[in-house]
């Protein structure tokens, strides 16, 4: 909403657990909707004029592909008032001015995408970086998600604040997909790992019921058709697990209330809206506690009573703390009030294009289904609607849904045999020119006939550099080929996989980090467990080194093949239950930081004589680096000093080698 994100924008808005503050707050509340039922009973609201309004987020990236944490640096350079902070340093907004729904009006929402991306583009590469348009980027760490890199304005300081007093601890995430992620994290900043390309349909207040229902129905279809956040910490999870991940970013439900039912702040619905859009602001007031305040000198009622409209300040407020993924919207234009669908389902990028046909898709689905159907709760059961949806998010076009006729349907077929048809007669009513329909909607279809997505085009190209170079390696080289083909503007399912040559090539090894070489799939031992076992794990993994964590995964020890031997040469019994690992193994090993930098690991490892180094971030061991690794970077370190040599000789290197030596 983008009133809403200008009253987040505002420097009053706060965390305040007076008591006293929140009972005024929620006193204004109940005023501003006891004023909007009031504005809805005079048919106040602004009506047959339809209005479409998008909204874009990004991430900005270093030349890795890494996040680059730069918003203070880009804004700065920044006069673009459309152009605003998100709440990481590395993501950054814009929004775009409504347009009026029919004729090319979806040519304008590209080409005003497009015009502001170029804009975002060029100041990030002011300040040596670029853009990602991806609903989740595949480079992020979750060190990147330290309270040091939020961006510093107080209202994410706020919502932060009261997010962790209502949950009490830190926030505890676990999904599943081909991998498995499973991690805690003390603050709210993982919601800053999703970007998405947030749509606007303004409708009347007559006929919001049915149009917000039938943008529920659509949701499952519309997503399953546009994922493309597969990948969170190099694990592959659901097509679009931008949908777990937020919900559980700032959910304040306890595990110990299992009996009651509780919803998420970020939340699908709970039911069809019957009569009006107030069941959606009374509910949500009714079941979200107020996270955040500010100072109020509106008096709605008494606005009304003048011949004003209110701006309901409040309820805004509130609105945009909690995340429905149809969201209701009240908002002015020229003097006049209106509501606002505001979809949240469809993710960012992955390019202007494929941005705007989801888009298509989605306003064509809608105006489609309102023609065919009056109600659609009457066909269709709430929870089917909402199973459909996340069914979409974990498996995309994999996905089978229930739909309004009863039956049960793949999602390619359902789009493909039905939706497309549907969407195409409910643009054609809406006096969308024929060249926008053809020209968007083909891009739908072609992307589900073949079925690369852009969450496909990432798993494919990360199977296709399966077992080559590190996962840091292969997660920078999709990143950057998705940021190189994102330029080119060609839709996601005309892409060339991408290759482990795309990445980052660092122009000597003084520019490489632990984490371009260290090895993250890691098999360890706690120190209880007996060395038998140990050997036992050394020899079926062929590894020569196990590192020894403990139930928190901190690092307590480390065993080399050296140790173990020496050891089995000098036993002479071995105790019943056998030797447990502390006994042998080197506690409190050396260890490093992804982050060091390669050379000062292999001196390291020099000055200390010692064939592994085991990697910690956070106090929790995430990888090891070992004398094999040193292998490559030694290859590395002498392909640099060829580099050098040659660069020394351009006759010779011009010319090639000579006959013998190519004979060699």
């Amino acid at each position: 909403d983008q009133r809403t994100t200008t009253l987040m924008g505002e420097h009053n808005v706060h965390r305040d657990a007076d008591p006293s503050v929140l009972r005024e707050f929620t006193n204004h509340l109940i005023q501003d909707v006891r004023a909007l039922e009031l504005m809805l009973h005079e048919d106040m609201f602004e009506t047959g004029v339809r209005r479409i309004g998008a909204e874009q987020e990004l991430f900005m990236v270093d030349e890795r592909g890494e996040p680059a944490p730069i918003i203070e640096e880009v804004l700065e350079r920044n006069t673009d008032e459309r152009i605003v902070t998100e709440l990481t340093k590395f993501n950054i907004e814009f929004n775009m001015e409504p347009l009026k729904y029919g004729g090319d009006c979806f040519q304008d929402m590209e080409r005003a995408t497009e015009e502001l991306i170029e804009k975002v583009r060029a100041l990030t590469q002011e300040v040596g970086g670029d853009i990602a348009m991806t609903g989740i980027l595949p480079t992020a760490h979750l060190s990147d998600f330290a309270l040091d890199y939020m961006t510093p304005r107080p209202r994410y300081y706020a919502l932060n604040d009261a997010l962790s007093r209502l949950r009490g601890g830190p926030g505890q995430y676990q999904i599943q997909g081909i991998d498995e992620l499973f991690l805690k994290h003390d603050s709210i900043m993982l919601e800053g790992c999703n970007t998405s390309f947030q749509t606007h349909f303004q409708v009347a207040p007559d006929e919001f019921p049915r149009y917000y229902n039938i943008a529920q129905v659509v949701a499952a279809p519309c997503l399953a058709a546009a994922t493309n956040s597969p990948i969170l910490f190099g694990k592959r999870l659901w097509r679009e697990t931008r949908i777990a991940l937020f919900q559980q970013a700032v959910d304040t439900r306890s595990s110990n209330l299992y009996l009651r039912e509780m919803r998420p702040r970020v939340h699908f619905g709970t039911d069809w809206v019957d009569e009006s859009v107030l069941e959606i602001f009374k509910e949500d007031i009714s079941r979200f506690r107020v996270l955040l305040t500010t100072e109020l000198q509106e008096q709605p009622l008494k606005i009304l009573e003048q011949g004003g409209v209110p701006n309901l300040m409040a309820l805004q407020l509130h609105n945009g703390t909690v995340y429905r993924w149809n969201r209701a919207c009240y908002g002015i234009t020229d003097g006049k009030p209106h509501l606002r669908i505001e979809n949240r389902v469809l993710p960012s990028g992955p390019t202007v294009i494929d941005e705007v046909a989801n888009a298509v898709f989605w306003y064509g689905l809608v105006a489609g289904l309102a023609e065919e159907y009056e109600d659609v709760s009457r066909d269709m059961d709430f929870d089917d609607a909402r199973h459909n949806f996340v069914a979409a998010a974990r498996n995309g076009l994999a996905s089978q849904f229930v739909w309004l006729d009863g039956s049960k349907r793949p999602a390619h077929e359902l789009i493909l045999d039905r939706l497309l048809p549907r969407a195409e007669s409910g643009l054609r009513a809406s006096d969308i020119s024929d060249a926008d329909i053809d020209r968007y909607l083909g891009i739908i279809q072609k992307r589900v006939e073949t079925q690369q997505t852009g969450a496909q085009w990432q798993l494919d190209s990360l199977a296709r550099m399966k077992g080559v170079g590190s996962r840091a390696e292969r997660l920078g080289a999709l990143t950057r080929g998705m940021v190189e083909r994102q330029k080119e503007g060609a839709p996601v399912h005309e892409w060339s996989l991408a290759t482990l040559e795309e990445g980052y090539t660092p122009s000597g090894m003084k520019e490489t980090n632990v984490e371009d070489y260290m090895t993250t799939e890691l098999f360890t031992v706690h120190e209880e467990e007996a060395i038998e076992f140990v050997a036992r794990l050394m020899d079926w993994q062929r590894i020569r080194h196990v590192l020894v964590e403990d139930e928190q995964h901190h690092l307590v020890g480390l065993i080399s093949h050296r140790t173990l031997l020496r050891h089995m040469a000098d036993r002479t019994e071995v105790p019943d239950g056998g030797i447990p690992v502390r006994e042998i193994m080197v506690e409190d090993p050396i260890s490093v930081s992804p982050d060091l930098p390669t050379l000062e690991a292999v001196e390291m490892m020099r000055e200390h004589q010692i064939g592994a180094l085991p990697v910690v971030r956070e106090d929790r061991l995430v990888g090891i680096i070992t004398e094999r690794d040193f292998i490559q970077i030694a290859g590395n370190l002498l392909d640099d000093t060829l580099k050098g040599e040659r660069s020394e000789s351009p006759d010779r290197t011009l010319a090639g080698p000579s006959e013998a030596e190519a004979e060699e």
